[in-house]
């Protein structure tokens, strides 16, 4: 699942949402704001309810938040770092540089969620019992209530045995500890996920048959975009599996062509030579300072003249994901994204030594899919 825009950065995270946010957060505010809160406390100004809806969708996501930094403080606990944090339609995902080292490990990291937001859904119902007990405002305590019930919902969904979500991660390390094959239990996993995916759809479609309205297509919604995640994570699990042991030096392209900081970026473009899509910016002693794309070349290029180097248009190298040849391939994979301004750049010993694209990824995994059988068979 990738961000489509980033909100910033938290605890050294990248937190990023997608665009399935504004659909749930247009879904939260505008239910209470002329639903549920005018049901339960008539008489209020338009301008409040709409207050009060924003306000909880707002507090809603603060709670995802929450639950997805527990995941990451939990996971650099165990040794595992933390590329970023994605808000989503079902909640959101910590995406983690390397795999759990065990079980146990991964258990405590996909176990963290949903006792959080179990924690938050119990004060949350506190605080509606305390407001109530107070005669606070009507208005306030259906808040609170609202948050109560949506955060205890979210632990319970979160936990259920079926990837992408949290109770698939435990599934997944249940199965892993009983079989010893991660790969296996990935497996496992990510067609419970499937299977939980297609029975929400055809409860959907029934609910709507039965007269359920949006709320049955609101369940094949979210059906159809476990499925789609949980296919996904299958599909990459099956591919990081045939990249164990496989070193960064295999799939990476060699000795690049690179291009001085001091670059003008009209020579690169006018240049038949400089025919790739990105090319690694370095300095005279072949040290990597960024990489530099046509697409933002042409974005830098001035059109009345002058002059804008390539050291001035790429993007710097500490916004680059940058590795060494015998790092693997399969743990850099989850941090690999689509684009020629997500090209991973291979060093060694502070020199670029070669440049990694997904398509060079891709070629790999042909080609040991292609020669795995042949080697099980044998000459």
């Amino acid at each position: 699942m990738r961000a489509t825009f980033t909100l910033g950065r938290i605890a050294g995270v990248r937190v990023g949402v997608h665009w399935s946010v504004v659909l749930i957060f247009a879904v939260i505010a505008i239910g209470l704001a002329q639903g549920r809160l005018p049901d339960a406390d008539p008489g209020r100004a338009r301008v409040l309810y709409w207050a009060a809806g924003l306000a909880a969708a707002v507090v809603f996501f603060v709670s995802l938040l929450a639950h997805e930094l527990a995941h990451a403080v939990v996971a650099r606990r165990n040794g595992v770092s933390v590329d970023d944090i994605v808000l989503w339609l079902l909640g959101g995902v910590a995406r983690l540089k390397s795999e759990a080292s065990n079980p146990g490990a991964e258990l405590r990291i996909a176990g963290v969620g949903p006792l959080v937001s179990l924690v938050l859904g119990g004060l949350f119902a506190l605080g509606t019992w305390l407001l109530h007990g107070a005669s606070a405002p009507e208005l306030l305590v259906q808040v609170m209530g609202w948050l109560a019930g949506i955060n205890l919902l979210l632990a319970v969904f979160n936990a259920l045995p079926a990837a992408p979500l949290d109770g698939g991660r435990l599934l997944r390390a249940l199965l892993w500890w009983r079989t010893g094959d991660r790969l296996r239990a990935t497996a496992g996993a990510t067609a419970a996920g499937r299977a939980l995916g297609w029975l929400l759809i055809v409860l959907g479609f029934f609910v709507f048959l039965r007269g359920g309205g949006f709320g049955g297509l609101w369940l094949a919604l979210i059906g159809w975009f476990l499925i789609g995640a949980a296919t996904a994570e299958g599909r990459q699990a099956q591919v990081r599996g045939m990249l164990a042991g496989v070193p960064v030096r295999n799939a990476m392209t060699r000795d690049p062509v690179v291009v001085p900081e001091s670059l003008d970026v009209a020579q690169l473009l006018d240049n038949p030579l400089y025919r790739h899509s990105a090319f690694p910016v370095t300095d005279g002693g072949g040290e990597p300072l960024g990489l530099v794309t046509v697409r933002g070349a042409r974005h830098a290029r001035p059109e009345g003249g002058g002059t804008v180097t390539a050291g001035e248009a790429m993007v710097p190298v500490s916004q680059l994901v940058v590795v060494g040849p015998d790092d693997s391939l399969a743990d850099l994979l989850p941090r690999m994204e689509p684009g020629p301004e997500h090209r991973v750049l291979v060093t060694e010993e502070g020199r670029l030594v070669g440049i990694l694209s997904l398509s060079d990824v891709s070629r790999t995994v042909t080609y040991l899919a292609e020669t795995t059988p042949r080697a099980r068979r044998g000459p």
